[in-house]
């Protein structure tokens, strides 16, 4: 984490950056990843302030419900977006970083304009000497509640505050030998394809490709397909930057243009929830939903249907999902019991069975956490074979 420059004037210009990314946010709904990187581009922030922006932007829109009852104790009225931003801001440079508060408040007020810089001087010094009672381990956390109950249900109370707590961590880069930047929880994925050299391989949802060009190692004949065409253009660029050969397909996974029994093994990794990747996505629990699980395990569904048609007799399914939801996991698998699949033995360590027993041991997890290499995204999977 870098040192706040507090002092300074380009630590308030840092904070000024901040606060105008953090009202883009939150006021016109634009994603943490992709305004971040260009008020950068067009700053004159020094590499060590760029940084700073960086933490306060992502950290503070990760902790946003927390700093939000930090200052709701002394806010009397609604305040302008901006205000709000810098309100935020503030509390989570007091509360989370442990910035001098002297220095936080002096700073965070100096990138404020206009009248709300009052408002704003005044609730963090209120929040710089109170001591707080968290009225939730929801609210502490920062989550949704929805989420933090699903989490909680699936889980566990104490595996479900220890996943929440991992995620509200700043997410690591891992880089593989060829110069990409992937989870390592994705990088296991692909160890459990256990694909061999001339398989027909198939990357039913590949964008934006770090499976697919890591499955080439293998020395398949890797396939990847995604639904649209800047997702398909992505796994092609990243392909081209890894110098893999991956014939990428424009293809609706629900109805692929490929004839049935093509592949001898398929990847679905499919769209879900997100409920084990937050840590990546510093806004995404503030734009996912609660019937999310629900809406999008029927596409799951359809997806593995459609992968199952597309499969040689003998030929192998891996379903992964980078959540830890229920009907996500195993309720997916129960949905397509009727197709016959050979459900085959789960990976070893560390992955983690459900269930002790029955159907749900073959269905397998990774908690947000650290393994192997460093910390990882959460995951789930499941492996099956098509009867000759």
């Amino acid at each position: 984490m870098p040192k706040p420059q507090t002092n300074s004037a380009s630590g308030v210009a840092a904070r000024r950056l901040a606060v105008q990314a953090l009202t883009r946010i939150d006021n016109d709904g634009a994603y943490a990843n992709l305004v971040l990187p260009q008020l950068l581009e067009r700053s004159t922030l020094d590499q060590r302030d760029r940084g700073l922006v960086t933490e306060l932007v992502y950290g503070t829109t990760r902790m946003q419900r927390a700093c939000d009852f930090l200052v709701d104790r002394f806010v009397l009225d609604d305040v302008e977006p901006q205000v709000r931003a810098a309100l935020r801001l503030g509390a989570y440079q007091l509360h989370f970083m442990q910035t001098p508060a002297h220095a936080a408040v002096a700073a965070t007020v100096g990138a404020v304009k206009g009248r709300g810089r009052s408002v704003v001087n005044a609730v963090l010094r209120r929040v710089s000497v109170t001591d707080v009672q968290w009225p939730s381990d929801a609210v502490r956390l920062s989550y949704p509640d929805w989420i933090a109950d699903t989490l909680r249900d699936t889980l566990g109370s104490e595996a479900a505050i220890a996943a929440m707590e991992a995620m509200n961590r700043p997410a690591e880069v891992h880089t593989r030998a060829d110069g990409y930047i992937q989870d390592p929880a994705s990088q296991l994925v692909v160890e459990t394809v256990e694909a061999r050299a001339d398989d027909r391989l198939l990357d039913l949802c590949a964008a934006p490709g770090g499976k697919a060009t890591a499955l080439t190692s293998t020395g398949a004949l890797v396939v990847a397909s995604d639904l649209r065409a800047n997702r398909a253009r992505l796994i092609a660029r990243n392909a081209a930057s890894t110098r893999t050969a991956v014939a990428v397909v424009i293809a609706d996974g629900r109805h692929p243009p490929f004839a049935s029994k093509t592949f001898d093994r398929i990847l679905v990794d499919a769209p879900c929830s997100g409920l084990g990747s937050l840590g990546r996505r510093a806004d995404a629990r503030w734009r996912i939903d609660a019937d999310a699980p629900e809406r999008l395990a029927d596409l799951q569904v359809e997806l593995v249907r459609s992968a199952y048609d597309l499969l040689v007799p003998g030929g192998t399914l891996v379903y992964s999902v980078c959540t830890l939801t229920e009907p996500e996991t195993l309720g997916v698998l129960d949905r397509v019991a009727d197709l016959g699949l050979v459900l085959l033995d789960p990976p070893a360590a560390p992955w983690v069975p459900v269930g002790a027993s029955g159907t749900s041991a073959t269905v397998v997890r990774l908690l947000p956490g650290d393994v192997g290499d460093g910390p990882h995204d959460g995951m789930a999977l499941w492996r099956a074979r098509k009867p000759a």
